[in-house]
């Protein structure tokens, strides 16, 4: 009887000791093997044999990490401050470098990414944190990369989530904005006002060249004003007309004055003459 118990219990350790042998590691797995403390090798996927006691295997997973950036404050370049947050997505591609060059690369990598995002931003103005993400998350990006590619991890992309303002710098870029709006609409009336400038300056050279030309204008402008129920019309009469018609009448009044002949002025009565005694 004790023979078969112990029997039976030798044959109980073989058949755990050889399930703890055999390991089994899914395709986005990986193993780093330690043999007697050393770096073995790195095994994967599929089932690979660890010898318990002398053998020690640490799982990576090589599949992307999202990981979430906490809220940072960060200082502007023009002294303003905001709350940043951002997400990077990363991988690991050499598994030995992230278990032995790094203690836990995942909490590494967030405490990176968390004074890369200060320190990069706070290099930048507000209206480019606003207006320039993609050419932020790309300079955060590759400082990042540059960083964790000694720990065999591949920063694939850094994507800024929330740029918080405070109210009272939302009210001054929004009056910033109207302002912005008003200068535009200003230098559009004011281009619009040279273009009808030049556009009036050649109709008025296409007018000129014919003597009566500004007249026929004239005439058309007072058919239009015509058709309106306004009982007042103002209409202006140019220079040039009313001094030919000055003129004309000079003219006829001198030529008048110049046929009349002497007999035809009246005569005027004579003094009456002292009686010589």
């Amino acid at each position: 009887m004790l023979a078969n118990s112990v029997f039976g219990t030798l044959a109980l350790i073989l058949i755990l000791a050889l399930f703890s042998i055999f390991r089994i590691l899914r395709e986005y797995e990986r193993g780093v093997v330690f043999l007697l403390g050393r770096f073995y090798k790195v095994k994967g996927p599929g089932l690979i044999i660890i010898i318990p006691g002398i053998q020690k295997m640490v799982k990576v997973d090589l599949r992307t990490v999202v990981m979430d950036v906490p809220s940072q404050d960060v200082i502007s370049r023009d002294n303003v401050s905001v709350k940043v947050s951002a997400v990077v997505y990363f991988r690991v591609v050499d598994p030995q470098k992230s278990i032995i060059q790094v203690e836990n690369f995942l909490a590494a990598t967030s405490q990176f990414a968390q004074t890369t995002l200060r320190s990069v931003l706070g290099k930048h103005e507000l209206d480019e944190m606003l207006a320039e993400r993609e050419k932020l998350n790309m300079d955060i990006q590759k400082v990042l990369d540059i960083q964790t590619d000694a720990w065999g991890i591949k920063v694939s992309n850094v994507e800024i989530k929330h740029v918080d303002i405070d109210e009272s710098m939302i009210r001054a870029i929004a009056r910033q904005a109207e302002a912005e709006r008003e200068r535009r609409a200003k230098v559009i009336h004011a281009e619009g006002e040279l273009q009808a400038s030049e556009q009036l300056m050649q109709a008025a050279e296409t007018l000129s060249r014919q003597a009566g030309a500004m007249q026929l204008r004239y005439l058309q402008t007072l058919t239009t004003i015509a058709g309106d129920k306004s009982n007042t019309v103002i209409f202006p009469v140019p220079m040039d007309l009313v001094s030919t018609l000055t003129e004309s009448t000079g003219n006829r009044r001198a030529k008048a004055s110049d046929t009349a002949g002497p007999e035809d002025a009246p005569s005027l009565p004579l003094p009456n003459s002292a009686e010589s005694t």
